[in-house]
Order: structure tokens, then sequence, then C-alpha cells
């Protein structure tokens, strides 16, 4: 009784006997299929090598990030030629004198100070900075009045730093400041803190 179990369709012809194994696909075949894509397909996946890493590549890999970091580098080049020309500097010049000057209210008096450095220049090598008695005037600014004018004699040194300090007998909401030498005449507003 060892009947052979057969399948039910077994007198169909399920495969090709004549097959050349070279046409047989096994497994799935990436080129084979690309073969058959669009070309934006294609594109996808085209290997390239793989980049390295640059710091400049990265800041300026897309057109975004690349407005992005010049408008960055304008803006700090604007800013390093704006220092260098004094436009954030609150220093005042004086005969190749660099002036600071500072007004601090304190109770009913304003405490006025004045730092002197010498200019470090390209022309201050070829012209030397002022030495010698400066005559400095403070009254209320917008006051024509002569009966409220403070007067201050102060004299620079050869010393490269100073910083003269003295008081005010009156308080304003700005002050005018003028200081004058022997040839020249500094005239400064400045509000008291």
């Amino acid at each position: 009784m060892s009947e052979e179990k057969k399948r039910p369709n077994a007198h169909y012809k399920l495969s090709n006997e004549n097959i050349n194994p070279n046409d047989i696909v096994y497994h799935y075949n990436r080129e084979r299929r690309l073969e058959k894509a669009p070309q934006s397909v294609r594109d996808l996946y085209k290997e390239e090598p793989r980049r390295r890493f640059g710091l400049f590549r990265s800041l300026t890999g897309t057109k975004s990030r690349a407005l992005t970091f010049l408008s960055i580098v304008v803006i700090c080049v604007m800013m390093i030629i704006l220092s260098i020309i004094g436009y954030f500097d609150q220093t005042h010049t004086l005969e190749g004198n660099e002036l600071a000057i500072q007004a601090t209210q304190y109770e009913n008096t304003v405490v006025i100070t004045i730092k002197k450095t010498v200019s470090r220049t390209i022309l201050s090598f070829f012209n030397t900075a002022y030495v010698g008695a400066v005559t400095v005037a403070v009254l209320p600014a917008g006051n024509t009045e002569t009966a409220n004018v403070f007067y201050r004699r102060i004299f620079f040194t050869h010393e490269q730093e100073e910083q003269y300090h003295f008081a005010i007998p009156f308080d304003a909401v700005n002050l005018l400041i003028i200081m004058q030498t022997e040839r020249n005449t500094l005239s400064v507003t400045i509000q008291p803190e």
C-alpha cells in the first residue's frame, strides 16, 4: 500500500526545462531595474564619492547658507571699518590727545572726569601731542548767560595717560564743555549720568 503521493496538477508543466541558467533571475538586480527607470530616478541612485568635511563648504553649501554667511561677513567688515574710523568711539581729539569726558551727578553737584591719553596713530609719529595748559569752561547747554560758567585750568604733560576730576557747582540736564589750548578749541555737549 505504499502508494506515492502525487500532486493534483502533476500533469501540468509548471516551468521550462530548457532554460539557460544565466537568464534566470534569482534575486533583485538594481542595475536591471534602473535600466528601465526614468532619468530622474537614475540620478538619485548615481553613486558619488563621499565628500570630506569642510567648514567653508558647510557654511556655503546652499544658496540660503551662502547668503547668510555673506551678510555676516559684510556686517563684520562694516563694524570694523566704523570702529577704525571712530564712529563708535566716545573720545574726542584735541591736538594729538584723545579725551574721554564723563559727567557724574552726585547730590547737587556734578563731577566731571576727563581722561587724557596720547593718540597712537600713524599721524602721531609725525606730530607730537600737545603739552601745556588747557582752559576748561563748563556751562549749561543752551544757556547764553555768563553767570553760570565754571572755569578750570588743567595741564597736559608727557604722560601717556592722565585723569582730571573736578566738581561744578550747578546742576543741568546737558552740559557744554569748552576746552581751549593756545591754538585749538574743542566743544563737547554731554549729559550727566
